[in-house]
């Protein structure tokens, strides 16, 4: 953990909350009827909140709340009111950022107007990208975590994991030990190809990341994206991949052009995965083009 002198913890509520740290644009297509947004208790206190396409992730203590990625300033507003009703006069201790990116994270000063101020926890990584991005939906982060850390909520903890790249290069994975619950966000979902043409995805590293999300004790993990899973989840998901590597590779040592590639490789076992009839020829391309560039 850093903290940041740039970025001074200066409320009660946001010293109060830091010091209870101790260092140690995906878019599936909607269910028919779903309602634009909802929140599942997942275990006693642990929240999943759901705005369209997006999960986000919340932990109710006895002194407060630690909430993860605000999403957007739409999905903010009703995020708000959910965590109001589910922990009514409870203050926000933390927000964690699990990436720099928009989609995710851009929510929080809507987030911060209803229920107040708390420190902003991110990778030490983020901290650079969403400086430079100078965008106000974008608060800076107060603490930044450079490998592993732990949110003391009562008598229980949150651990924050960095798994190394994967999707962003600042990526953090939240594990609830007590209830055996994971958050992931992005470089992993729920039987679901990866989004369109894997943008901010890091080869190989991915495989490295999801290798080390395996050795976290999880049971139930909450996705940013689909549905929640378990450990098979994940086991299937580095499945897809390593297949996805394996047939690209074969077409590569066939000496097929990256057109022929994406027109003959198919992995019908995963057909009904979700996004896979628009997604997967583009996740071809661009594990083609990242097996080629290894070559030359």
């Amino acid at each position: 953990m850093r903290p940041l002198k740039s970025a001074a913890v200066d409320t009660p509520a946001r010293a109060i909350a830091a010091a209870l740290f101790v260092t140690t644009l995906l878019a599936f297509p909607a269910m028919a009827q779903e309602p634009e947004f909802e929140t599942t208790e997942i275990a006693e206190g642990v929240y999943q909140f759901r705005y369209q396409f997006h999960n986000s992730l919340f932990v109710v203590g006895p002194e407060g709340v630690i909430a993860f990625d605000p999403i957007s300033s739409e999905a903010a507003v009703h995020y708000a009111a959910e965590v109001q009703r589910l922990a009514p006069g409870k203050r926000l201790l933390a927000l964690v950022y699990s990436h720099d990116h928009a989609d995710h994270v851009s929510g929080a000063p809507t987030l911060f107007r209803a229920l107040g101020e708390s420190p902003i926890i991110a990778h030490e990584n983020a901290y650079a990208k969403i400086a430079a991005a100078n965008d106000p939906a974008r608060p800076l982060p107060d603490i930044t975590v450079t490998e592993n850390g732990v949110l003391r909520l009562g008598g229980g903890v949150v651990e924050l994991h960095y798994l190394g790249n994967s999707h962003s290069d600042n990526m953090l994975v939240a594990y609830l030990p007590a209830p055996e619950i994971a958050f992931a966000v992005d470089f992993v979902s729920h039987d679901a190809v990866g989004y369109r043409n894997l943008p901010d995805w890091h080869y190989p590293e991915l495989y490295e990341a999801i290798w080390r999300l395996q050795q976290i004790p999880f049971e139930t993990i909450v996705f940013g994206h689909g549905p929640v899973g378990d450990r098979s989840s994940i086991d299937r998901q580095l499945e897809y991949y390593r297949e996805l590597r394996d047939a690209v590779q074969e077409a590569l040592d066939s000496g097929a052009s990256k057109e022929q590639a994406v027109e003959r490789v198919r992995l019908p076992q995963y057909g009904e995965w979700r996004g896979y009839d628009d997604w997967f020829p583009m996740n071809v391309e661009k594990m083609y083009g990242w097996l080629n560039a290894s070559t030359e």
